[in-house]
């Protein structure tokens, strides 16, 4: 039987947490803190002896020597030098039509034709209106012979009686018949007069009926078919578009406000149509307009761009995405504008790597973006470009000059070709 002073003294050692239990418990708490002791420690040196070297690269494009081409873009639509719009200032219906699209025409040569029988009619009319004018005038010019015949007879009897025949009253009245012979005289040179103006405008329209070409050229657009009734009562149709000549025509482009400074006149242009887009076209800037155009809030000036089409590939109203080349330079010293963009990140502060241990190895957020270093230079053509000397980054100071967008030309600044510049850091500082 067991003694009950023993158990009295394990209920004791429970109650107390003394006794082997109590021991192996401890003795673990102690060595899981030894062990996260060590892995702190362990942590820390590697943090700070860990191998920095190589941690930042970078990417890099050297300088070149070449010709540098600036252009401004711009588009527009192709048009005939000198185009002719062909009406008819008569009405009537369209008896024949002659050309077609496309047709090469000369000058004078017959487009198209109107029944020409009210025409007709009314220079017939016009005719016989003029003849019965001029049958008037020559009965009036009778009249006229009569009366002066018959005041000269009076007259003459007057002086011989001494005034005494014909009475005063006779005589007045034969003056007044005169007077209204030679006034019904006139009206009849009036009326011939009239006449033949009627009768030349008869035969005008007539004549107008038949429509001519006024240039050599081509059809472009063909607006009438037979049987068709114009009205030109109020405004002359159209009935054809003549271009003069398609082997030379413009291009006509719309240059922005921010490039119109640098177009001028005499400039060599090359632009791409849809219909061609393998091949380039060229061109050469004959006229820059001072009037503007406002389309959606853009403001654009209209450039005038002569264009040899002695092939007769483009066609009027094609559209054309043209590049004015403003300025070149030959042999000229260049950087890739991707080096110009590229700044180093600042240096990390001292103290970040000099923290305590714990801060190194513990998670904090990420920090802000990197500032990048401001170029000190106020000048605006001089700028900051950055080479790698023995790993470490160099700056260098350049003079600018054209720029294509892509390459930049150096005018002044230590470097030279096959150097290699900074463009780009492609992995960070661990």
């Amino acid at each position: 039987m067991m003694n009950p002073n023993m158990n009295q003294t394990n209920d004791i050692a429970k109650t107390l947490g003394t006794g082997a239990h109590a021991k192996k418990s401890w003795l673990r708490r102690l060595l899981f803190w030894m062990a996260l002791i060590t892995v702190i420690v362990a942590a820390g040196i590697f943090y700070l002896h860990r191998d920095t070297t190589n941690a930042v690269q970078y990417e890099t494009k050297a300088v070149s020597r070449g010709d540098l081409v600036v252009t401004v873009g711009a588009t527009g639509t192709l048009e005939p030098i000198k185009t002719v719009e062909v009406g008819i200032e008569v009405s009537g219906t369209i008896k024949s039509v002659e050309v077609d699209y496309n047709d090469h025409v000369e000058v004078g040569q017959l487009l198209a034709e109107l029944d020409t029988s009210k025409l007709e009619a009314q220079s017939l009319q016009s005719e016989a209106a003029l003849d019965s004018a001029r049958a008037k005038l020559l009965q009036t010019q009778a009249t006229v012979q009569e009366a002066n015949a018959q005041m000269a007879r009076l007259t003459e009897a007057r002086e011989l009686s001494g005034g005494k025949i014909p009475s005063k009253n006779e005589f007045d009245t034969q003056k007044a018949e005169l007077a209204r012979a030679h006034a019904d005289e006139a009206s009849a040179k009036a009326s011939v007069a009239q006449a033949q103006a009627t009768l030349d405008a008869n035969r005008s329209d007539l004549a107008k009926a038949l429509v001519h070409s006024p240039i050599n050229g081509i059809v472009l657009e063909r607006d009438i078919e037979p049987g068709q009734t114009v009205a030109a009562s109020f405004e002359s149709p159209i009935l054809f578009t003549l271009a003069e000549d398609l082997t030379q025509m413009e291009l006509q482009v719309d240059v922005d406000e921010a490039d119109v400074g640098q177009v001028k006149e005499g400039q060599d242009a090359t632009f791409t149509v849809a219909a061609y887009s393998d091949q380039e076209f060229l061109a050469r800037t004959t006229q820059v307009r001072y009037g503007s155009e406002t389309t959606e809030g853009v403001v654009t000036y209209k450039g005038i761009l002569a264009v040899d089409n002695s092939s007769l590939k483009l066609r009027p109203g094609m559209t054309a995405t043209a590049e004015i080349t403003v300025e070149k330079r030959e042999n000229a010293l260049l950087v890739p504008n991707a080096a110009l963009r590229f700044a180093p990140p600042q240096a990390e502060e001292s103290s970040k790597s000099s923290g305590s241990l714990i801060s190194a190895i513990m998670p904090r957020p990420p920090s802000s973006e990197t500032k990048q270093r401001a170029n000190g230079n106020s000048k605006e053509k001089e700028q900051q470009v950055w080479t790698l000397r023995d790993g470490q980054l160099v700056p260098i100071l350049i003079t600018k000059g054209l720029s294509d967008g892509v390459m930049t030309e150096v005018l002044s600044g230590e470097i030279e070709p096959g150097m290699e510049l900074v463009t780009n850091q492609i992995t960070a500082a661990k």
